[in-house]
């Protein structure tokens, strides 16, 4: 009896040992992400971007890990799309999202980054693909999460404004948003609304 409680101990005893180490492991195996994390929260974007790329390249460089643990591995790639996109690098969120994963959102991102492009364009037919593709884009987003009200949003934004212009090609670049706001007819008192 006394010789299996040993036995069972000290299986017991290496299991720990063993989860310990793995848990370290893991822990200093994810630090940048931890660094990426503490620096984006303090606004140090451009260095949690750099932080963020390093985590990635070290899932990339085992296959294997990045299937095991997919869920951080796409946060530490949406996380590098929405700094792109804070930091104004629309074209770089947009080709980090054409390899995305899809567990990072990457139409979303690239959707939302083609839509500030073609708000910016002058040229009317670069501003017209520039918005055809992120309406695209952002209707691939709300078919791969159709629960997602941001991406619905966003699409609906896109398929105004791509209407709106339509009708009025020759609008500037500083007044696309303005064409999605209704026009008051005029004389027109505007109608308080309750609830």
């Amino acid at each position: 009896m006394k010789s299996w409680v040993m036995t069972v101990g000290s299986s017991v005893m290496v299991l720990l040992f063993v989860g310990g180490c793995a848990m370290i492991t893991y822990a200093r195996w994810t630090q940048p992400i931890a660094d990426a994390d503490a620096a984006t929260d303090a606004g140090d974007f451009v260095r949690g971007l750099a932080l963020y790329a390093a985590a990635e390249k070290r899932f990339d460089s085992v296959p294997p890990l990045k299937r095991f643990l997919s869920s951080e591995y796409d946060r530490v790639v949406a996380n590098q799309l929405w700094l792109l996109h804070r930091l104004e690098r629309y074209e770089d969120a947009i080709e980090k999202a054409a390899r995305a994963p899809e567990g990072a959102n990457p139409h979303f991102w690239a959707g939302a980054a083609c839509f500030k492009k073609g708000r910016t364009v002058v040229d009317q037919s670069a501003r017209t693909a520039w918005l055809v593709r992120a309406q695209e884009e952002l209707r691939r987003a709300v078919d791969a999460a159709p629960g997602d009200w941001d991406a619905k949003f966003d699409l609906e934004l896109a398929m105004r404004l791509n209407q709106e212009l339509r009708r009025r090609p020759q609008t500037p670049p500083s007044e696309l948003m303005h064409l999605l706001r209704p026009e008051p007819r005029p004389g027109a008192v505007p109608t308080r609304r309750v609830g």
